[in-house]
């Protein structure tokens, strides 16, 4: 009979011995963004087949894309779009084989972090602006 003992081997570390560092939540942030930008496509097919079905299909998205949940979740995808490019930019710079000394990847970090916030707000005041909203 074979023996069932297995050797002790080491347990790889995990989140308990890690220590959280805003470089890893935004690697978590970028993958979870990403995800999201799949679902904003899926809107954006749905208004552009809506825009296709003709003026009573387009009034209908247009209600809910003008409701507050609609804003929201146009908001939170013009973030996650930025976030996303933001990240996109950060990443071709290591690429490059700059920017890897640990004060530069958190300056790096929190560039990307006060950037896609600004951009987005500014992004949604530009588009109010234009509108006559503001």
């Amino acid at each position: 009979m074979a023996d069932t003992q297995q050797a002790a081997r080491p347990l790889s570390p995990h989140l308990q011995i890690y220590r959280r560092t805003l470089t890893m939540m935004l690697s978590i942030i970028h993958r979870i963004t990403g995800v999201g930008l799949y679902m904003g496509t899926v809107l954006l097919a749905a208004w552009l087949i809506a825009l296709a079905m003709g003026p009573d299909a387009y009034d209908s998205f247009m209600g809910l894309a003008g409701s507050l949940i609609g804003r929201l979740i146009m908001f939170g995808y013009t973030w996650a779009l930025i976030h996303h490019m933001f990240g996109g930019i950060r990443h071709f710079i290591w690429d490059t084989g700059r920017g890897f000394s640990l004060g530069l990847v958190e300056v790096m970090a929190w560039i990307h972090v006060i950037a896609s916030i600004t951009l987005t707000v500014l992004v949604w005041v530009a588009g109010y602006m234009m509108l006559g909203a503001m």
